[in-house]
């Protein structure tokens, strides 16, 4: 599939694309969770599904997203496609950092850090060097901040203690 990843880099910027993809994301995410995470975008980009709880309604919300890693943490973006308003995902893990990744089947207890400064600068630069279409993003949203998460794994299911769970 690398060339249709590649190919899905260069269209990513087009509205159409993003209309498309976001009337696709419920499919993305009952494919995730069938396949416990194994399978997220089709595989055409490195993909995780995120669970965080709602900071309304207490329970919880899944939602597929791209990722990069940083070290032992994943790095997610809350483009929302470039919509002028924040994903309700990224609300949520305002309102509760706690939240759970699976990625490529394993699921990952994580905690939430909002980005800023320099480190937001760098990890922004990892983003855009997976997904170009983030910058296209950025001009879209109309001046919404767009925030970037650094999820760092907890307790069982870390990185390096070779606990998973699922």
């Amino acid at each position: 599939m690398p060339v249709l990843g590649a190919l899905t880099r260069r269209v990513g910027h087009h509205r159409w694309f993003a209309a498309a993809a976001r009337l696709l994301v419920p499919a993305d995410r009952a494919v995730g969770r069938l396949t416990r995470g194994r399978v997220v975008a089709l595989g055409l980009v490195p993909s995780l599904i995120l669970t965080t709880t709602g900071r309304r309604s207490g329970k919880p919300r899944s939602n597929p997203l791209l990722y990069v890693r940083d070290g032992d943490a994943y790095v997610v973006v809350g483009s929302n496609w470039g919509q002028p308003h924040q994903p309700g995902w990224s609300m949520n893990l305002l309102a509760d950092p706690a939240a759970e990744v699976a990625v490529k089947g394993r699921r990952v207890p994580v905690r939430a850090e909002v980005a800023s400064g320099v480190e937001r600068d760098r990890l922004w630069r990892l983003l855009v060097t997976e997904w170009p279409a983030y910058r296209t993003y950025v001009r879209r949203a109309g001046g919404r901040e767009i925030r970037v998460f650094r999820l760092v794994p907890v307790g069982r299911g870390a990185a390096g203690d070779g606990g998973s769970s699922g």
